[in-house]
């Protein structure tokens, strides 16, 4: 006698797919696709229809395997033509994804996002760019929120425009070359003016005149209708620029070149030039009386000791989990690997008070003696 293989009603099947949605005239329709396959076909990577769709079959709920109905698919499409209305659905739906994949998605675009605008932007004060991480905690601040369905660079222009209102932060400038006949550069010269831009350079090679300038990336479209009209070329020399090198801070060694000196700075320096006189005269009497230099270095012998005596105590590292102090940083190093400092880590996270190098050592013995006995017990 034949048995029939009942399946179970509360199973769903087409679970591990993409689901495209797309809700009209108050009806939802659903197809299966592949994973990573329909951004692909919507940006125009994947060619091949059935590389995209797991079933030329159009749903009310693809999880639970519910086909749509013909005479909901006429009222809303107007057409009962299954790959017609996947192609439309593909096109115009909305795809479903998981609370985790949503996160990690908008997570790397406002990454994306913060990476577009520290390379756009520059510190006002140094011309140097902020770190990406600044720029996202800039971001977080005046609670910008990633929309999935936009560009990344022109949210960050937007990012750029809304942080020039409440931070320090200035659009970098483009470097252009840009090249006229001499007759307009008199034109070029006040338009640039006009848009302080900054000239690098200029040079003239025949009738030809060519200026290197940094210019406000917003000027650029007027920059371009400008060159036409004035029948000249530009070149993109550079789409961001920033400061390059290290600051250098000049020393003077000449006192004629200082600059002017404060209070506390004038009195410092008086002490020091007191302080020479005073050297130079003891010195003067050392010679004089070698019993008095003898004395003084005797002096000065004792004071070094008790300095180094002192650094050598303040070199001194202490282990807060064994409430003692350990010597230098490669004795630190090692007490972390010691058995004493594991042993009241143990008792720290008992909430027990930490022990000496003897007493922990004494705990470990006992510890010891218990495991054995509790191995013999019968």
């Amino acid at each position: 006698m034949s048995r029939s293989l009942v399946q179970p009603v509360g199973q769903k099947r087409l679970t591990n797919v993409a689901v495209v949605r797309l809700k009209k005239r108050g009806t939802r329709f659903e197809i299966a696709c592949y994973k990573n396959k329909v951004l692909s076909w919507r940006s125009g990577v994947e060619k091949d229809l059935d590389e995209v769709l797991q079933s030329h079959t159009v749903y009310t709920n693809v999880s639970k395997g519910i086909l749509a109905k013909t005479k909901d698919l006429n009222a809303a499409f107007d057409s009962d033509d299954q790959t017609k209305i996947c192609l439309e659905i593909l096109d115009k739906g909305e795809l479903q994804v998981a609370g985790k994949e949503r996160e990690s998605q908008l997570s790397s675009q406002f990454r994306d996002i913060a990476t577009i605008v520290m390379q756009k932007t520059y510190n006002p004060e140094t011309r140097r760019p902020y770190t990406i991480s600044l720029i996202e905690s800039l971001m977080h601040e005046i609670h910008f929120a990633v929309d999935p369905h936009r560009g990344s660079k022109k949210q960050a222009l937007e990012v750029i425009h809304e942080l020039q209102k409440h931070f320090p932060i200035k659009r970098s400038p483009m470097r252009l070359r840009l090249i006229v006949p001499e007759q307009e550069f008199s034109s070029l010269s006040e338009k640039l003016t006009a848009w302080n831009a900054t000239i690098v350079s200029k040079d003239q090679t025949g009738s030809q005149i060519s200026v290197i300038c940094e210019l406000d990336p917003g000027f650029y479209r007027e920059c371009e209708g400008l060159m036409m009209k004035l029948h000249g070329r530009y070149e993109v020399l550079a789409l961001s620029v920033h400061a390059e090198g290290d600051t250098v801070i000049d020393q003077y060694d000449d006192h004629e070149d200082e600059p002017s000196r404060s209070l506390n700075e004038s009195s410092d320096f008086d002490l020091s030039k007191k302080k020479e006189s005073t050297d130079s005269d003891l010195l003067k009497k050392e010679l004089a009386d070698p019993v008095l230099k003898l004395s003084n270095e005797m002096q000065k012998q004792s004071i070094s000791t008790g300095n180094g005596t002192a650094a050598s105590e303040g070199k001194q590292n202490k282990c807060n989990t064994c409430n003692a102090f350990v010597g230098d940083s490669k004795q630190y190093r090692d007490h972390f690997k010691s058995e004493w400092h594991k042993h009241n880590l143990k008792r720290k996270t008992r909430q027990l008070a930490p022990l000496t190098e003897d007493e922990c050592a004494a705990d470990m013995e006992m510890d010891d003696h218990k495991a054995d006995l509790k191995d013999y017990s019968f």
